[in-house]
């Protein structure tokens, strides 16, 4: 059993802290990001980490800046064996990281060195991988660039979206760590450099990322918008209201046209041609509108052959 803090922010890292608490382990504290105002109602809004930490009877730390010296005291006083820090949402400095007696792991979402930052999983599918993973990594004061310790390899299904693959690899966070863990108690973990061969690194996605590009292939097309699902969602533009793509599949065909042009829109089948093959739009939203299929869409909008989506700027 070791005491350890845990810091995580995110939905991703609740399995993981559970995993700790069920696996034995001395869960003394948990660091999370603080509480920011959300939505219409500017309602203060707990993170689901310290949400699940609070029914775990966890104390919780929630720092503005958790390299500020402060809150490094804070943690030499807990004086953990080590911190397992899951999307966290912050740069730990050195000071910290040498705080606990074993350091710090981290759980991250991919297979490192590839997808170093902050959308690996998102990245992983819209670049149509075949696989991705979770790597446990001693942490060091770069961004994901410390020794590897562990990893287990995910299949990428050919329908994952962003969402799914979420699901799965947060699932898979909890029994690897306490692998980790169990072997650094025994004294038998090997830590292994990251190569700098393969490494990538990716930022924060934003809502504009989602921007549909129709000059685009279709295949490109369609892995972003599984990648973007659910959040921040693919999107287009129809007339003036925002087009949310939830779902769609290729077509090898190579209509007349312009990019983004609407080739058929009829029962249940609505074509968009791309800049290289066709879009079949299974599952879409309007702006103001719930999700629906393709067919409850066009018997409620007047979508005709011929339109162009997309904005002014896209199409320019």
């Amino acid at each position: 059993m070791m005491r350890i803090v845990f810091m995580g922010t995110p939905e991703f890292s609740v399995p993981i802290l559970e995993a700790l608490v069920q696996g034995g382990h001395q869960v003394i504290a948990v660091v999370t990001q603080p509480d920011k105002p959300k939505g219409r109602g500017k309602a203060v809004q707990v993170t689901p980490v310290k949400e699940k930490a609070l029914e775990l009877g966890i104390p919780v730390y929630q720092p503005a800046r958790a390299r500020d010296e402060g809150f490094i005291e804070q943690m030499k006083e807990l004086a953990p064996d080590v911190a397992v820090v899951v999307a966290f949402g912050q740069i730990l400095s050195q000071k910290l990281l040498d705080v606990p007696r074993f350091g710090c792991i981290n759980i991250h979402a991919s297979l490192l060195p590839k997808y170093r930052g902050a959308a690996p999983i998102q990245w992983a599918v819209i670049n149509g991988d075949a696989e991705t993973g979770i790597t446990t990594m001693q942490m060091d004061a770069g961004v994901d660039t410390g020794d590897m310790l562990e990893q287990v390899v995910i299949p990428i299904a050919p329908d994952e979206t962003g969402g799914s693959l979420h699901d799965k690899l947060s699932a898979q966070g909890g029994p690897l760590i306490l692998s980790t863990l169990k072997k650094l108690e025994e004294g038998t973990l090997k830590a292994v450099p990251q190569p700098s061969q393969g490494a990538t690194h990716v930022g924060m996605l934003t809502k504009s990322f989602g921007d549909i590009d129709w000059s685009q292939d279709a295949a490109q097309i369609e892995r972003l918008i599984r990648g973007l699902n659910p959040w921040p969602s693919a999107y287009t533009r129809l007339g003036e209201k925002t087009l949310k793509i939830w779902q769609a599949k290729v077509l090898d065909e190579e209509p007349d046209g312009a990019f983004g042009q609407v080739v058929e829109a009829g029962k249940d089948r609505f074509l968009v041609k791309t800049g290289k093959g066709v879009l079949q739009i299974l599952s879409l939203q309007l702006e103001g509108k719930k999700r629906m299929d393709t067919e409850a869409f066009l018997r409620g909008n007047g979508v005709e052959a011929g339109t162009i989506l997309g904005s002014l700027e896209r199409r320019q």
